[in-house]
């Protein structure tokens, strides 16, 4: 054991697969979250005000998750979770035509956030040396200059630890006021301005809703002058989770038939002839997210012990590319890694996790910044050589309408299993060009880039 007592603010799912790993490392664990956290029923909470939206655990993210909690893929299906082909039960409608569809032999599951999360709190709840507090929240950490050694509380008690994570989400200010106060700097931020706005509900799910079977959809289209996404998600209940928006304000509607009016906009019908086909069985909900927002920890000279980020607090990703509870399931792991290599909670230990975790972080977040900058009116850093990867990107997008092969490394890469580089390869590349000028939209999606913006 490192030591006595370590403390998590922030009970969604990053706090709660920290909590896993640090129980494993101190005697003691509390989780600390302001709202009252379901036990025995699937339900969103306020906390987690995107909640009830389309949620993706990549195939990286399910794998890290059973490493932590063994068997935890079969408890979700037999809970209703919907286990999927990601090559061959997915309808991918991206850069103007329908990805190729194959076997791949991968295995997702697809199921809403809330049940995910109810499943993960309740193999926390397990562990004996774990506490969760509820209806609590963390006003400020305690401590001296330079190190933590604490958490203060809203209700004026202040409780002792040896770590304190903080997973208390994408809101750096309220942290990075905390840290202040504790003479530690404040991390440099990265923020990306996007304007994505995303509308979604829930609908009755039949066998057909869905074309050859499929149990997911996703639709984007093709940029710069088009801004719109969707997907509908097969979820437990037989339910479908159908979210549709897109960047740069041009947002779907609340009422029903602005929300069905934007999906027939879409790219592909297949999600418009859902929604007019189910039954619906929630009503409609939208969230907006003006802006991604990366924070550097590991650029900064002075750290302070006793304290790691973790999650949204340190990267938050745009919702649409679905990386955000994946990354930090990763992190998670890779904190855990850096405490039994120093096997303390100091100044050093903590700088060794952040460098850890920008390596868990550079590819999703490089992935979606290039997608956010594939539109002019995105703002903020641009990753260098963007535009030029963002070109080669399109080409292996028009591959995969036709190429098993190239569809199946995108979706490597998508899925956070392979490193960027694994797109560079000289093989996939020729394969790439190769069969990119066989795509049947490589006419109608050159057409659409040079024409004025709309």
């Amino acid at each position: 054991m490192i030591g006595s007592h370590a403390i998590v603010a922030g009970g969604s799912i990053g706090g709660l697969v920290a909590a896993t790993a640090l129980s494993r490392r101190f005697e003691r664990v509390t989780v600390i979250d302001r709202d009252a956290l379901p036990t025995e029923q699937a339900r969103d909470r306020r906390g987690v005000p995107h909640g009830m939206h389309a949620h993706a655990l990549l195939i990286s993210g399910r794998l890290a998750l059973e490493e932590l909690y063994p068997g935890l893929t079969e408890e979700l299906i037999a809970g209703g979770a919907v286990p999927f082909d990601p090559g061959a039960d997915l309808l991918f409608h991206q850069m103007g035509a329908m990805r190729v569809r194959f076997t791949s032999g991968m295995l997702g599951i697809s199921q809403t956030r809330a049940f995910l999360e109810l499943t993960v709190r309740r193999r926390v709840l397990r562990l004996p040396n774990v506490t969760i507090m509820d209806r609590l929240a963390v006003s400020g950490l305690a401590g001296v200059s330079g190190r933590v050694t604490g958490v203060e509380l809203d209700d004026g008690r202040t409780l002792d630890a040896d770590l304190v994570v903080d997973a208390t989400g994408r809101s750096g200010g309220r942290s990075d006021r905390w840290l202040e106060k504790l003479d530690c700097p404040a991390p440099e931020n990265a923020v990306v301005r996007i304007d994505v706005g995303y509308t979604s509900r829930l609908y009755s799910r039949q066998p057909g809703d869905l074309p050859d079977g499929a149990l997911l959809a996703l639709m984007a289209a093709v940029p710069p002058h088009h801004k719109r996404a969707a997907a509908a998600f097969a979820v437990e209940g037989d339910r479908w989770v159908v979210t549709i928006g897109g960047w740069h304000k041009d947002h779907a509607p609340a009422d029903p038939a602005g929300f069905l009016a934007f999906a027939e906009g879409l790219p592909s019908p297949h999600i418009a002839h859902l929604i007019k086909k189910a039954e619906p069985l929630s009503e409609i909900e939208t969230r907006q997210f003006p802006a991604a927002r990366r924070r550097y920890f590991e650029r900064l000279r002075q750290l302070p012990a006793g304290y790691v980020a973790l999650g949204d607090t340190v990267c938050s990703f745009n919702p649409l590319y679905g990386q955000g509870m994946t990354a930090a399931t990763l992190e998670a792991l890779a904190l855990g890694r850096s405490l039994d290599k120093f096997g303390n909670t100091s100044a050093e230990m903590a700088r060794h996790y952040y460098r850890a975790a920008a390596k868990v972080l550079e590819t999703p977040w490089r992935m979606a910044t290039g997608g956010d900058f594939a539109y002019p009116q995105t703002s903020g850093p641009k990753p260098l050589g963007t535009d030029l990867v963002n070109r080669y990107a399109r080409e292996a997008m028009l591959a995969a309408h036709v190429s098993p092969e190239v569809h199946r490394v995108l979706l490597d890469l998508q899925h956070l299993l392979v490193p960027p580089s694994a797109l560079l390869r000289p093989a996939t590349v020729a394969r790439s060009l190769s069969a990119a000028r066989r795509s049947p939209a490589r006419a109608a999606v050159a057409a659409k880039i040079a024409a004025p913006g709309s």
